[in-house]
């Protein structure tokens, strides 16, 4: 089974079909193969509903009666009705799901799974997953796969259609070479481990078949992680030797004293710029744990060295902020600093100066990346927040090194304030060193989280946020969504925008957007800053960005459609200054809140929420936000160390002999594209 095939290829494809798949990313062969249910179904457990007892309960039955009201609360909605099978009905409600209604057809027979509960003063079965009877074949295993609708393909779409390829599963080659590989990775396994995942018969069928993918999974990532760290210990980088009495100087300078975490970090990293290989560190720390000062070192070393250093931001609101706190830091020591955004004034005077060596730091955004920014010398490329960059612009940057000195990589640090679990950095972040900032500077202020329902706004939080306003203080209100949508009751910015104007009509409210110019963004951020905007209401474009000390309040509406790590990013928004914060997180629905809004509610250490999220949404989800999908980890989940192990074991192993990847086609090629994200080539 050639996996590289294209699915137009596949007999009863056709144009429209296909069409479909590529929209909704599956391409090959390969991708379909790779399309693995979201969760399995033993339809034979099911109860009828007058031996139905509570708890976690399937029911085959058909729906009755169903209708959709509008609570009195804002934005729930409640879809209810009975199920009836021949031996009696049940209540049946769901929350926010109005679809429900047309989805449902009191003809067709569904099997129900959910909780049947006691609540609100009656039994009922709460918000069900729900199944098509039909699309249940009774000649099965009753243990049978179900697979996530794509856009308009539904689940028993995909069930057909690899239900077709059910033949060919034996023919699906290894991917993994058999060298080192440990017992359960040998010749086949790869096409039985495929097949135990589509069409198990029991669920140890599942885990064996998902634990050879898992090990398959991360294995990829390790060698191309191995394979990186050995081609960039081949490169040449400048040499930028360390001067103690130098850099004492800056420290003592410092308005305040360092942390011990930064103290290391700075260590590390000096000590990486000495070296005539590159360095490639990534500097993590939580929101507001000051790893500028720590570039600013880094940076001040290259100066002084003879080299240039380039910052690389992602918002032009963030380079302005990154050029001043420079500029305070390492300007009194003879250092030029100099900013480059799409609106700088005089350009061409300011590249000339850059390209002479007149300039010893460059702070930007995009603007660093076009072709006639060229340097004289640049040995260090720092990129902050570095996962808001593609592949493509990181390694522009990089370039401008071999072209100012050719024959040379630069020093690389990557930089970001989302905290990376420990257990995941060993594992996909094997090839780079990292430093990490664990504690937050004297003086900084804890932010006091709390859960609140939509319906205590009114009561309790106008009237706390109107005393800090009075106070000279200033207030976020974060929504998820720019514009009313009918299919969704999430709060949307423009009209929280106009409701906020007028509760606050007194103080200065400003909106803040995705869609709007990066000029108009820049401005608005601007004026929140002079304090010439007391509200702002925004969509998470401010989730990375300027340090406001003044703003103390933050207000997160919907807070249960956030991932952990985004809500944590969006609080440490404030908790910038010298007063105490608070951030609320604003709840809809019935339901209690969730775990993870009660762990941030509890905790503001980033790095133990990262390690909650990873265990509840698995280490590919994390990883996705932190590099824009480039990688993924569908499978792998690293609470399995004996898993881990036998695979760095392997990818060692194997990455001794670089040239045997020739023989692995379908491997080399994954390989490449993994190793693009780190590499300093």
């Amino acid at each position: 089974m050639d996996l590289s095939l294209g699915l137009d290829k596949i007999s009863g494809i056709g144009p429209k079909t296909y069409a479909k798949l590529e929209k909704a990313g599956l391409r090959t062969l390969g991708d379909l193969i790779y399309y693995l249910p979201r969760t399995y179904e033993n339809y034979r457990t099911t109860t009828t509903i007058d031996q139905i007892r509570p708890g976690k309960v399937m029911i085959k039955g058909k729906p009755d009666s169903l209708k959709t009201t509008q609570a009195r609360r804002r934005h729930l909605s409640i879809t209810e009705g009975v199920i009836r099978d021949n031996t009696g009905a049940i209540r049946v409600v769901w929350f926010n799901q109005p679809y429900r209604v047309r989805q449902l057809n009191p003809k067709k027979e569904y099997y129900f799974t959910g909780n049947y509960d006691f609540k609100y003063g009656k039994y009922q079965l709460t918000s069900p997953a729900v199944t098509e009877a039909a699309e249940v074949s009774e000649t099965e295993s009753s243990f049978q796969p179900i697979y996530s609708a794509k856009n308009s393909l539904t689940p028993l779409f995909f069930k057909k259609l690899i239900h077709k390829l059910r033949g060919n599963f034996a023919a699906i080659p290894d991917l993994l070479p058999e060298e080192n590989s440990p017992n359960f990775a040998q010749k086949g396994s790869r096409a039985d481990a495929l097949y135990s995942v589509h069409f198990p018969e029991t669920p140890e069928d599942v885990k064996k078949g998902r634990n050879y993918l898992a090990y398959e999974e991360l294995f990829e990532f390790l060698l191309a992680a191995k394979l990186n760290q050995q081609e960039n210990q081949k490169l040449n980088a400048i040499k930028l030797p360390f001067n103690a009495e130098n850099t004492k100087k800056i420290v003592q300078n410092l308005p305040f004293k360092l942390t011990n975490a930064q103290r290391i970090a700075t260590w590390d990293i000096l000590r990486d710029l000495e070296k005539p290989v590159p360095m490639n560190r990534l500097l993590q720390g939580d929101v507001g744990s000051g790893k500028t000062v720590v570039a600013a070192l880094a940076a001040h070393q290259a100066a002084k060295s003879g080299h240039q250093t380039a910052i690389l931001a992602p918002t032009a609101i963030l380079a302005s902020q990154h050029a001043t706190g420079l500029s305070e830091l390492l300007e009194p020591f003879g250092l030029k600093i100099a900013l480059l955004t799409g609106s700088t004034k005089n350009k061409p005077s300011l590249k000339k100066k850059i390209k002479n060596g007149e300039i010893d730091i460059i702070i930007g955004t995009h603007a660093l990346l076009t072709d006639d920014t060229t340097f004289r010398s640049l040995a260090l490329c720092i990129i902050d927040e570095q996962h808001r960059f593609g592949v493509a612009q990181r390694h522009k940057l990089l370039q401008k090194t071999a072209l100012s000195t050719p024959g040379f990589a630069p020093h690389l640090l990557s930089m970001t304030a989302t905290p990376i679990p420990r257990s995941l950095q060993l594992t996909v972040f094997g090839d780079l060193d990292i430093s990490i900032l664990d504690s937050l500077p004297t003086g900084r202020q804890p932010i006091a989280t709390k859960i609140m329902p939509e319906i205590e706004m009114q009561e309790n939080l106008y009237p706390a946020l109107r005393e800090h306003l009075k106070s000279g203080e200033q207030v976020y209100f974060i929504c998820r969504l720019i514009d009313d949508n009918d299919k969704s009751k999430t709060t949307d910015v423009k009209k929280l925008h106009k409701k906020i104007s007028k509760i606050f009509f007194e103080y200065n409210v400003s909106i803040l957007h995705g869609k709007m110019k990066p000029s108009e963004k820049d401005q608005i951020m601007q004026d929140f800053l002079d304090n010439k905007v007391q509200i702002l209401v925004s969509t998470t474009v401010v989730e990375v960005g300027v340090n406001v000390p003044n703003a103390t309040q933050i207000v997160i509406m919907d807070a249960e459609g956030y991932g952990l790590a985004q809500l944590h990013q969006l609080r440490g928004r404030v908790g910038r200054g010298k007063k105490a914060s608070n951030c609320y997180l604003i709840t809809s629905g019935e339901d209690q809140p969730s775990r993870r809004l009660k762990e941030l509610e509890k905790s503001t250490d980033g790095f133990y929420l990262s390690e909650v999220d990873l265990k509840l949404r698995g280490p590919g989800e994390i990883y996705g936000s932190l590099q824009h999908g480039e990688l993924n980890l569908q499978i792998a989940t690293l609470a399995d160390t004996k898993l881990i192990a036998a695979a760095r074991k392997h990818a060692t192993e194997f990455a001794k002999h670089p040239e045997n990847m020739v023989k692995y086609k379908e491997l080399n090629n994954n390989i490449k594209k993994y190793q693009q994200l780190t590499t300093l080539n």
